[in-house]
């Protein structure tokens, strides 16, 4: 009937905001799980009717912080998602964690739930910095959060910050030495960017703090690709490291260009319907979403029709993020578009010639020096 995709869920609460966040998270006193439980079923009955879909590879739960969630709510959503697709036989089915929120008890009931892969927010080893970046849990916490994790799961990923103020490079490259002894298959490794509409925002543009220049960011990239790929996690997309077999299928969903319901406040999908792809997207204020599902049955906004054009310029701005990077024919596949026809191919040519693409056997990527300028790269090609 269709092709593979992924299901996002996203939960939009936290305990706390930390200050370099602009992901849709809230805090909140008290929270009604089974309300919640019953909106996203409502949810994804209203979706799955209008998507082409019928054969699910994937199940990512977001946030906020998904390991708030009671693992009975978790069970509640993916039970009624084996009840509307196909589940793949190895589905991935993957939950965000801070280390505030992790027991032996609530991990081992996330697993009873479904849950096959935990993602876990330490974003620093390092005391002084977690304070900065305005995180509740201690090094010594979020060590112990892993060997849990470890322990309950056998696919643990989690994600560290770097770059940050004051930072020295010869300190990170100890830290992810460190970091690297409690990794089991795959990191995410982000430098810290100022987001606008955060506190850090304010701070950084008010004179608080400092932020390393862009010859200091490279050399923390360089140290961090050739620490990582010494240690056989070598970079399979911008951001994320992985043992062979061990790369995320719902993010690669993502990157791929393949299609993705998100349910749940302000979750974003990409869906094919009646053979047109369609952008979603729902409500983000978590009140506002529930009252919309409680009058409608979906708190979605109207769906926006992507034209192939468009679809064109995505899967290059998602692809090109890949190591592996983008097939030609593929993007004719899904877009009924020649790429020859659809970008000026001697941008493409002058950058393979500058050393930061690659062209052989109808797949363009990005080379090693491509992946570190990608947004410079992406903003010339697009």
């Amino acid at each position: 009937m269709a092709e593979l995709f992924g299901l996002y869920v996203h939960w939009p609460f936290c305990k706390a905001k930390c200050p370099y966040c602009d992901f849709n998270s809230h805090v909140a006193e008290t929270i009604d799980h089974q309300a919640w439980a019953a909106a996203y079923r409502r949810e994804l009955d209203y979706i799955v009717e209008r998507a082409d879909k019928n054969h699910l590879t994937s199940i990512f739960f977001g946030g906020g912080t998904p390991s708030l969630m009671q693992p009975e709510t978790v069970a509640a959503v993916i039970d009624h998602a084996q009840k509307l697709f196909q589940f793949s036989n190895d589905i991935e089915i993957t939950l965000e964690a801070n280390p505030t929120s992790i027991e032996v008890n609530k991990f081992q009931g996330f697993r009873s739930a479904g849950i096959n892969r935990v993602s876990v927010g330490v974003q620093a080893i390092n005391d002084e910095d977690l304070k900065f970046l305005g995180r509740e849990h201690s090094a010594a916490e979020a060590i112990r959060a892993l060997g849990i994790a470890n322990d309950v799961f056998d696919r643990v990923s989690y994600d560290l910050i770097y770059a940050r103020p004051e930072q020295d490079v010869e300190e990170w490259e100890k830290e992810l030495v460190t970091a690297l002894g409690y990794a089991s298959g795959h990191l995410s490794l982000y430098q810290l960017t100022i987001e606008a509409q955060t506190p850090f925002y304010t701070q950084y543009h008010r004179g608080d703090f400092l932020m390393p220049s862009s010859d200091q960011a490279g050399k923390f990239y360089e140290v961090t690709q050739a620490t990582m790929s010494a240690k056989d996690m070598p970079a399979y997309e911008v951001s994320n490291h992985a043992k062979e077999g061990q790369e995320s299928v719902h993010n690669l969903a993502y990157w791929r260009y393949d299609d993705y319901i998100g349910i749940g406040p302000g979750a974003h999908g990409r869906v094919t319907m009646e053979r047109q792809k369609f952008a979603t997207r729902t409500h983000r204020a978590p009140e506002v979403w529930m009252e919309k599902v409680s009058n409608n049955n979906h708190g979605y906004h109207d769906f926006e029709n992507i034209d192939p054009m468009q679809q064109v310029t995505e899967m290059l701005m998602m692809g090109l993020r890949l190591r592996e990077g983008v097939k030609i024919s593929e993007i004719k596949k899904k877009t009924g578009l020649d790429l020859y026809e659809c970008v000026k191919w001697d941008k493409i040519e002058t950058m393979a010639q500058e050393g930061f693409l690659e062209i052989e056997g109808g797949v363009i990527r990005p080379t090693e020096a491509g992946l570190q300028r990608l947004n410079s790269l992406l903003s010339y090609l697009l």
